[in-house]
């Protein structure tokens, strides 16, 4: 993954990159974690323009501005609630990368910074989100140049670890 992918601690809101992924809930009107703190960052306006979104379905991706937050972009995407693993989680959190990297490709992106989609309220087992994660972004990374740096912020330690770990594995 040369040099592009890094693995950082800390509050995804504060970074100063293109666009931050939100993991959203399927309005797109906020919500609780990572999905609350964006939208309080951002202030209203982005709770306006997400209302003329109309929601999201879920493993897909809607972008809006990113207001008051460093970030000029934000990616919405909505995450599966994990179900016990047969009802195509693994394929929709793997279509949640896919379809922020390609809005980040379309919209001119360059720098972007993912949450552990899913992993909170959703339930979805660190381990195999973490695994997904690295793998879609590792596979969109050979086949394309054109984001220059993919950040992973994790909100807690365990996350952190997990994401080195894995990161180590697949390179």
């Amino acid at each position: 993954m040369e040099n592009r992918v890094s693995v950082i601690l800390g509050d995804i809101t504060h970074l100063q990159v293109d666009a931050i992924v939100n993991a959203a809930n399927n309005s797109l009107l906020g919500g609780g974690g990572v999905d609350g703190a964006i939208h309080r960052v951002a202030g209203p306006e982005l709770l306006e323009e997400c209302r003329k979104l109309h929601g999201c379905d879920t493993g897909q991706a809607k972008i809006t501005k990113g207001y008051h937050l460093p970030a000029k972009w934000v990616i919405h995407t909505v995450g599966p609630v994990w179900e016990g693993g047969n009802s195509g989680e693994d394929e929709l959190l793997a279509e949640c990368y896919r379809n922020s990297l390609a809005l980040a490709v379309q919209n001119g992106i360059k720098t972007i910074a993912f949450p552990a989609i899913s992993i909170g309220a959703y339930r979805f087992p660190l381990e195999r989100a973490t695994k997904i994660a690295v793998n879609e972004v590792n596979k969109f990374l050979h086949s394309n140049n054109s984001l220059e740096q993919i950040i992973f912020v994790c909100f807690g330690q365990n996350a952190y670890n997990y994401y080195l770990q894995v990161m180590e594995e697949i390179t």
